[in-house]
């Protein structure tokens, strides 16, 4: 199912050209390489793909959905290590102010920015 938020929609396409709030600020550093960042970029946008097909009601049922998007940051965090890079400073704020800009553009913007990502290993 493709994304239909526009405003995500929008973000995507920025993310791509390096220049979003979509982990934009990893795509700028070379320190994290840019197929791996595609791979956390394809995560928010199942997250988004989800949020979309699931229709959350309230932000407990939002946050069951970003705990298993973070799970899948978790599972990546193996890799960026294996190729010299880590989910460090820079990267846990990028991921987790993508998280909060996916709960806005679906209207949940009260939602915690510490629980969307609760579930973090990084």
């Amino acid at each position: 199912m493709p994304v239909t938020n526009e405003k995500v929609a929008n973000e995507r396409v920025a993310a791509l050209v390096a220049d979003s709030a979509l982990l934009g600020g990893m795509y700028t550093d070379a320190y994290f390489p840019d197929h791996l960042v595609d791979r956390g970029l394809a995560v928010l946008l199942r997250l988004c793909e989800r949020i979309e097909s699931e229709r959350p009601a309230d932000l407990t049922a939002l946050y069951a959905l970003t705990a298993v998007a973070t799970e899948e940051f978790n599972d990546l965090e193996s890799v960026f290590e294996a190729e010299g890079s880590e989910l460090e400073t820079v990267a846990r704020e990028e991921i987790s102010e993508a998280f909060f800009l996916v709960a806005g553009c679906y209207g949940f913007e009260d939602a915690d920015p510490e629980r969307l990502v609760e579930a973090r290993e990084w």
